[in-house]
This record gives structure tokens, C-alpha cells and sequence, in this order.
């Protein structure tokens, strides 16, 4: 009895010096990253992003892209390669993203993308933020008379994207309010804007943000409204693949320092100066204190170049949102110091 007691406590220290082991090796096995090192080895980010909405991602006739969902990437670029034009952009449908970024074609998809249970969960992603707080909504022709989802009638008929959350939504809405209609739907969001300013259909319905980016692509924008009601939840974030713990952080963090750096007055032109500051949390954001690139395998001016090459949310926001006139006010995507619901977690 006793041999056997004594052979018990021996297998039972054995296996917990196996997975002390195991927990040691695992903590240094996260600061690696494959995701970061293929990265580093190409020499760019590759970023999915969509086929073209202003104030969110949108390519000049030049080919340059611009908007906050680009600046998620440029962060990136500028924390991992110390280059934030270093992105090459990878223009996609809402029915081809998540299969572009499970398959490595894309290793960042920031493309004004619904944060849900079903994608977080089911489909091998992982959301690593907010970027844009948004609801489904619906335009009409000014000329149709209609001010309000509550003048829907039987028989309309509503334009929208295959393969997104909004279809769901439309569907939801409609038969909630016990209403037939007729879905006009197509893959690519140009197909679908064509299709409603051409008088196809009756109604056009996406994100708010959606709508009043692409109303400003349409022949006579003046000549349509976006109803007041808004119908779902849409939190837009970026999303990258599971199991790259240090790259999933490396996005999330570059994102994170853009909100955080803003709450703190850290501009893109004077993050230089506020490596004096007395406050050890902007010291810590400029990497004038403490390691926190060490966590990532980055060095300690990952976030200091954030800032200064892509600049603090605010400024991505103004410039992309606010003084495009597609969204003046920030609305919920303001700074939970000023109203808004943006917050994020210390960088500390």
C-alpha cells in the first residue's frame, strides 16, 4: 500500500513538472509570431479591404487608398515594419473576405466589418476591436415622399449586399413589421449603389456610415435621404485569423493606440515633444518608459510611430469622416470622455 501511495505521489510531481514546463515554454512561445515574421520576410501588411466607400476605404484614381479602416493597416505597417505606406491592399466583396483571410491571402481584414457572435466564434476569427460604432439603416428618394421606415408599405422593394449582416437585418425588420418585400441584392457594393440610383429599387439599405459615404457617389446625392430609424447594432472593427496570439495583439494594440493616444492629446505632431510629459501613461505611449513592444517582439517606438505616421483616432476620424462631409458628428464614436463610447483598455 505504501509503495504504491509513494509511486502515486511520484507520477502526480512528475506531471506537474511536465506542464510547469509546458506553461514556461508556452510564455515564450507566445512572443512568436508566424503571421509577424511572413510579414517582416515580404516587407508589407497585406490588408483586405473593400471595393470602394469613402471615409472607410477607398482608392483614388491613382490607386491610393485612404480612410480609417486604411489606417488600422497603416498602424500596423508602421509598428511592425516602421513604415506605415508599407500595405499592400487587397480590394474584397463582402462574400469573399472571411475566405481571403482564413486562407492567408490577407493577414488583416479591416473592411467595415461586423463584430458578431457567429464570426467571432464559428468561422476560425477573432474581432480585435472597434474601429466605427454604426446601425443599419435605410434610404429613400427625397421625391418619394417617404420620411420614415413606419410609411413602408407591402410590395417595396429593398437594395442591399449579398453575404452580409444586412441581409439578415432586412429580413428581420421586414417580417417583424409583417411586410412582404422583394430583396434586390448583388456581391459588389458598387453593383448594388448603381442598381438603386438607376431606380431599381425603392429603398437601399446598409450600415448608416455606408450610406452616407456612398450616397456621395451617386448622380444628384442631394436627391436622397437616410430615414431616421436605425434598425441593428453594427460595431465595425478589424479581424484577423485565430491562432496568432502575438499578431492578433499586434493589431489589436495598434488600434488601441490610436483611441488611447487621442484621449491624451497625442497628435502626430507633437508626439515627439511628449516624451517630456510628466504623465507616465503618455510617457508609456511615446516609449519614452517601460517595454511594452516587448510583449509584441517590436521594439519600444512601435506605438510613437503610430501616432506619427497614421496620427491619433481623431485625426484619422476628422480627416477621412468629419471634413469629407460624410459624418460630421462622431456621434457615439466619440471619446467616452466627451460623450462618446470609445474605450479601450491602458496600454500599461
Amino acid at each position: 500500500m505504501i509503495k504504491s501511495l509513494k509511486s502515486l505521489v511520484l507520477v502526480i510531481s512528475a506531471s506537474l513538472l511536465l506542464f510547469a514546463c509546458g506553461q514556461q515554454g508556452g510564455g515564450a512561445g507566445s512572443k512568436k509570431s508566424k503571421t509577424l515574421d511572413n510579414t517582416k520576410k515580404a516587407g508589407f501588411v497585406k490588408c483586405g479591404v473593400s471595393q470602394g466607400l469613402p471615409g472607410f476605404s477607398n482608392a483614388d484614381a491613382s490607386g491610393n487608398w485612404t480612410g480609417i479602416d486604411v489606417d488600422v493597416c497603416r498602424a500596423v505597417a508602421a509598428a511592425t515594419l516602421g513604415d506605415a505606406d508599407k500595405v499592400k491592399y487587397f480590394p474584397l466583396s463582402a462574400k469573399e473576405r472571411f475566405t481571403a483571410l482564413t486562407s492567408g491571402e490577407i493577414d488583416v481584414l479591416s473592411r467595415n466589418t461586423t463584430w458578431t457572435l457567429s464570426r467571432d466564434a464559428d468561422i476560425g476569427l477573432t474581432f480585435v476591436g472597434v474601429n466605427f460604432y454604426d446601425g443599419q439603416g435605410f434610404m429613400v428618394r427625397k421625391d418619394s415622399g417617404i420620411t420614415s421606415t413606419s410609411q413602408f408599405r407591402s410590395g417595396i422593394s429593398a437594395c442591399t449586399n449579398i453575404g452580409t449582416t444586412t441581409e439578415l437585418n432586412m429580413r428581420d425588420f421586414f417580417n417583424s413589421k409583417g411586410i412582404k418585400y422583394e430583396p434586390v441584392a448583388f456581391e459588389k457594393a458598387d453593383e448594388v449603389v448603381a442598381a438603386y440610383d438607376a431606380g431599381r429599387c425603392d429603398t437601399y439599405t446598409t450600415d448608416k456610415s455606408g450610406l452616407a459615404a456612398q450616397r456621395t457617389k451617386m448622380k444628384d446625392p442631394n436627391a436622397h435621404r437616410v430615414l431616421p430609424e436605425t434598425i441593428s447594432k453594427e460595431p465595425l472593427g478589424p479581424v484577423v485569423r485565430q491562432g496568432d496570439a502575438v499578431w492578433e495583439d499586434i493589431v489589436r494594440w495598434s488600434l488601441n493606440t490610436m483611441i488611447e493616444a487621442e484621449e491624451y492629446g497625442i497628435t502626430s505632431s507633437n508626439a515627439d515633444s511628449m516624451k517630456e510629459s510628466e504623465n507616465p501613461a503618455v510617457k508609456r505611449l511615446v516609449g519614452a518608459e517601460g517595454e511594452l513592444g516587448a510583449a509584441f517582439g517590436l521594439d519600444n517606438e512601435w506605438s510613437l510611430r503610430i501616432i506619427k505616421q497614421v496620427g491619433n483616432y481623431g485625426e484619422s476620424y476628422k480627416k477621412h469622416i468629419a471634413d469629407t462631409g460624410i459624418l460630421p458628428k462622431r456621434g457615439p464614436n466619440q471619446l467616452w470622455t466627451k460623450g462618446g463610447i470609445l474605450y479601450v483598455p491602458p496600454a500599461r
